[in-house]
């Protein structure tokens, strides 16, 4: 099977109410997703021995990648879990999303592992299962495994397919990182927003 080089794509809230907070921690929100064609590319080796790796190709515009806690070997330590036969993979990254700018960059990698995965180690576990996975590993993640651009509602798990006219748009990106966890625990966070109709929002 050639190996496959795949898209990881980056993603921006064109809009996000925080409704309220829920008891596990998480907030309930509405949001539009919109997905775009810039991300990082990972290319997937298979191997018949149950080894995992991540490796950074020279091309990335971003070389300094944490391992630890990192969300692509998270992904497929998951599914690794519950192959019937473990594998392998030699996973290689190249990077060109910020990290904490909020494009969701780790989810997507996430996302895109776990379905490169559930088809290169023949799992075949159907989306849903595989979003249920996802949602484990942080709340974009979903979105990523879904693969299109949504209105979503919860904390971002629920979807609904949205198709939007094509469109520009200017990412300008600081030199700085935010944690998605300090944004969403930080006191001043508006978290009344009152919800809205999807089609009031797309009208």
């Amino acid at each position: 099977m050639p190996t496959p080089r795949l898209l990881a794509p980056a993603k921006l809230n064109l809009f996000l109410h925080i409704l309220g907070r829920r008891p596990d921690g998480y907030h309930d929100l509405q949001t539009l997703f919109q997905l775009l064609d810039f991300g990082d590319w990972l290319q997937f080796d298979v191997s018949e021995e149950p080894t995992l790796s991540l490796h950074v190709d020279p091309a990335s515009s971003i070389r300094d990648i944490p391992l630890e806690g990192n969300l692509i070997l998270q992904a497929a330590t998951r599914l690794q879990a519950i192959c019937p036969e473990p594998r392998g993979v030699a996973i290689t990254i190249e990077k060109h999303i910020p990290m904490g700018g909020g494009l969701g960059g780790g989810s997507a990698d996430a996302g895109i592992t776990l379905r490169a995965l559930n088809k290169l180690w023949e799992l075949n576990l159907p989306a849903n299962e595989l979003m249920s996975i996802g949602r484990e590993l942080g709340a974009d993640v979903p979105l990523f495994v879904f693969g299109q651009s949504a209105w979503a509602e919860g904390i971002g798990e629920q979807l609904e397919p949205v198709s939007l006219p094509p469109a520009w748009y200017l990412v300008l990106t600081p030199a700085c990182e935010v944690a998605t966890a300090a944004v969403f625990s930080h006191e001043h966070l508006t978290r009344n927003s009152s919800a809205i109709k999807m089609a009031d929002f797309l009208a």
